[in-house]
């Protein structure tokens, strides 16, 4: 898969991901949200929390297994870091989520998946 097509899968799951995320009650704040230390895919809120989606997508269910790793997890935090006083203004609780996108299956939402912040 070359670049420009990774691009397009990336896009394809992040509005799959923000789909499921708006069927299960969250509003959508914002997506690809860039900052000096990283990027987070989408921020939605419910509740009163906020959560900073970081949106993998693979070709294979299998491959799905290993797409998250710490150091990608760690830059979705130090965004979120910069990002929390903009997006949790009154007070909201904040957490790092996961949603995991392959053909031909429901989205893998993962909640609270980095402790540390």
């Amino acid at each position: 898969m070359n670049r420009r097509q990774a691009e397009q899968q990336g896009r394809r799951a992040e509005s799959i991901a923000a789909g499921w995320l708006r069927l299960h009650g969250w509003r959508i704040l914002a997506k690809r949200v860039r900052t000096a230390r990283g990027e987070v895919d989408i921020i939605a809120k419910r509740l009163g929390l906020v959560a900073f989606v970081e949106v993998k997508a693979r070709s294979k269910a299998a491959d799905l297994e290993t797409a998250i790793d710490h150091h990608r997890l760690k830059r979705v935090a130090a965004a979120a870091e910069i990002l929390y006083s903009e997006y949790c203004q009154n007070g909201e609780d904040a957490r790092i989520d996961v949603i995991l996108v392959a053909p031909r299956r429901l989205p893998t939402h993962l909640t609270n998946v980095w402790h540390g912040f």
